[in-house]
């Protein structure tokens, strides 16, 4: 008889603590929270967040509208240059607004001049436009190299805040928590950000390339076109 009750009061705890267990909410972690975990290290992340994302979106839209070209521009230079007619040459480069364009038109407006002074001239546009495209693209690699630094700041932090817990409070998991937290959210983000930072500009650079291969080799062809002997 002792034993029955003992069997069924032990049955009744386990229900019971079954009971409690499935009552209990759910705790979950959002993505506010954790980054608030990070303490005030994370608003300079914040920003670099936020300058990287500008950056980017306004340097990727200025090389895109750079690199649409009239495929029959070089063409119709052509044609206008042979029978002479520079200011409808002209014209055609300004309807067109691009670096390759514009480098073009400077070409355009020398010709009459000598051969090296129209290829200098052209050069010297080139890097100016191309000067125009990178502008603020500094600021990315910039942010690809400092946010794994701020990360790393957060990781001293959270360091020291987890062995001031530790001395003042005792070891435990509570105690600790908030250290770890700075610790591991700041080294991600700073980790995130930078790694972010580096693939935009890696790609932005080579967008960047592959306008400047377009106007070496349409600045040739137009120089090819302007030796020809009529000219």
């Amino acid at each position: 008889m002792i034993l029955l009750s003992a069997l069924l009061l032990q049955v009744d705890t386990t229900l019971q603590g079954m009971a409690d267990t499935a009552a209990a909410p759910e705790e979950k972690i959002s993505l506010f929270n954790l980054l608030w975990e990070g303490g005030a290290l994370m608003i300079p992340l914040l920003l670099c967040s936020v300058i990287m994302v500008y950056v980017f979106v306004e340097r990727f839209m200025t090389i895109r509208k750079a690199s649409e070209l009239d495929p029959t521009l070089v063409m119709r230079l052509q044609q206008y240059v042979e029978v002479g007619n520079i200011a409808a040459a002209v014209a055609a480069c300004k309807s067109n607004p691009t670096p390759v364009a514009r480098v073009l038109e400077k070409g355009v407006n020398r010709i009459g001049k000598p051969l090296e002074y129209i290829e200098k001239s052209m050069e010297n546009t080139g890097r100016l436009e191309i000067y125009k495209l990178e502008k603020n693209l500094s600021i990315l690699s910039t942010i690809a190299g400092i946010a794994p630094i701020f990360g790393f700041l957060g990781t001293i932090a959270g360091m020291i805040i987890l062995f001031f817990n530790v001395q003042h409070q005792g070891f435990s998991l509570e105690t600790i928590a908030g250290g770890i937290y700075t610790k591991m959210v700041t080294s991600a983000s700073g980790l995130i950000i930078g790694l972010l930072a580096y693939v935009g500009y890696a790609y932005l650079n080579a967008q960047i390339n592959k306008t400047v291969n377009r106007i070496e080799s349409v600045s040739a062809e137009f120089l090819d076109t302007i030796q020809q002997p009529n000219h």
